[in-house]
């Protein structure tokens, strides 16, 4: 992944944190945000609608909060850099809230809340993306995935939050496409918003639906969040918003996009916070499951695959990813990664 993005035009430390962002994603399961996101970044730097190398500048700023200009640089060098003036304050003035314009794709949001909870600190992170969810009601899509991610260390423990505001991400209808399966009608809509299963009516001019589905099933609840996450990240940091807010995958212009990040000292409020979460997360994991599936815990099944990349050496990939990924090296000319195959 550095290699690529070297390639591409980007300085080691901009390529090394994206890649850290990428990894992790996959590590923990998120396939749709990891190796498959790279080509992105690659085709944003080629066609110079990124900036390859730069630092975010703070425009504004006081004891707790702070507005900063992503300067169109990767959106992980934004959010790194924003998350870590948020965990500053929070540990001077009890809470740390930073947004910024100007930024680009920061893939996994809880990268950001995990940045904070590894400092003791409570963390959230939302940013806004392109327009692919079709509000409710709507005929046309207007606001993005958007999602939100909370984050908190218990006593042995953790609480890792980590959700779309969308009924699943576009990454996810991207991989059902290249594994040629179709999706849960709960998922997307094709052209002019009615259901559809088809990763590619999806895909080409179709959407995503609101976390909840359709109106009946209570989408217009997950339309709210997504246009909440919209109006704390690009409307108070004016940045773009909703359908201003360049078509998913297009190189014709920069992103401009609208981030958040929030940190909280839980030493401002009652005692024994982490010994109470982990209180509540054991009586969560200890309910009674309704089948032979236990009930998790937001966080487990990244923990669950972390596993398992653990067992095996390395990373699970499906072929069609590994392919895709080669296919990309030698069109950049780098070295492709080391695979092995795994019983």
């Amino acid at each position: 992944m550095v290699d690529c993005m070297i390639k591409a035009g980007t300085s080691k430390n901009h390529a090394q944190q994206l890649a850290n962002v990428l990894v992790a994603a996959d590590i923990q399961g998120h396939y749709s945000h990891g190796l498959n996101r790279l080509d992105m970044y690659v085709r944003d730097i080629m066609e110079g609608i990124c900036m390859k190398d730069g630092t975010p500048k703070i425009l504004k700023e006081n004891a707790a909060s702070a507005w900063v200009d992503g300067n169109n640089l990767l959106g992980p060098v934004v959010g790194n850099f924003c998350m870590d003036i948020a965990i500053k304050k929070a540990k001077q003035a009890g809470v740390g809230w930073v947004v910024a314009k100007g930024s680009n794709h920061f893939g996994i949001a809880g990268w950001y809340s995990r940045r904070a909870m590894n400092e003791g600190l409570l963390g959230m992170a939302f940013t806004n993306t392109s327009p692919i969810m079709y509000p409710t009601r709507s005929s046309s899509a207007a606001l993005g995935t958007n999602p939100i991610t909370f984050a908190a260390k218990a006593k042995n423990d953790t609480f890792v939050l980590d959700m779309a505001t969308t009924t699943a991400a576009i990454g996810k209808v991207e991989i059902a496409a290249r594994k040629e399966q179709t999706v849960p009608d709960t998922w997307g809509v094709k052209k002019n918003g009615h259901v559809s299963n088809n990763p590619a009516e999806i895909l080409s001019g179709g959407g995503l639906l609101p976390l909840g589905g359709t109106e009946s099933t209570g989408g217009y609840k997950g339309y709210g969040l997504g246009a909440l996450v919209e109006i704390i990240c690009s409307i108070l940091g004016d940045a773009q918003w909703g359908p201003h807010v360049r078509k998913w995958m297009s190189t014709t212009s920069v992103a401009n996009l609208g981030q958040c990040f929030i940190s909280v000292n839980p030493d401002g409020f009652a005692p024994n916070f982490e010994n109470r979460l982990q209180e509540f997360i054991d009586s969560m994991r200890g309910l009674k499951p309704v089948d032979n599936k236990r009930v998790l815990i937001a966080g487990d099944p990244e923990k669950e695959h972390t596993a398992l990349v653990e067992k095996y050496g390395g990373i699970p990939y499906h072929q069609n990813q590994i392919t895709h990924a080669e296919e990309l090296a030698m069109t950049l000319g780098v070295q492709a990664m080391t695979v092995k195959n795994v019983a």
